[in-house]
């Protein structure tokens, strides 16, 4: 069975989610739906975390608890290729994910660390 990931952001005082998720249920009796609801004004989604502001939403890398900052070292016998294209990811993803000025100074040192742990 193939699982897809879907994030839906809603108005708790316009929308039931009980009702919606027991409306998609229904659609199809091979899909299966759940629920996964925000703790402390925050839930993961993929590799990020949403923060719930007063009047917006804020991002944030999420790394899971057991996360270690291991890529391909650079003495390892890898094609370069392969060791740019994994600095590069990096890099791409907190560029593109728009995050928040101190999120971006922290996913910043994050990636400087990383690239020192593996030389």
């Amino acid at each position: 069975m193939c699982k897809k990931d879907i994030l839906i952001v809603y108005n708790e005082n316009r929308t039931n989610i009980d009702d919606l998720l027991d409306c998609f249920n229904k659609l199809a009796s091979k899909l299966e739906f759940t629920l996964e609801r925000e703790t402390d004004l925050k839930i993961t989604f993929l590799d990020i975390t949403i923060y719930r502001e007063p009047n917006s939403l804020s991002v944030d890398i999420y790394r899971k608890p057991t996360y270690r900052d291991v890529i391909i070292l650079d003495d390892s016998s890898h094609p370069r290729e392969h060791k740019i294209a994994a600095i590069q990811f990096l890099y791409n993803r907190m560029i593109t994910y728009r995050l928040p000025p101190g999120n971006m100074h922290k996913e910043y040192s994050t990636i400087q660390q990383i690239l020192t742990s593996n030389k």
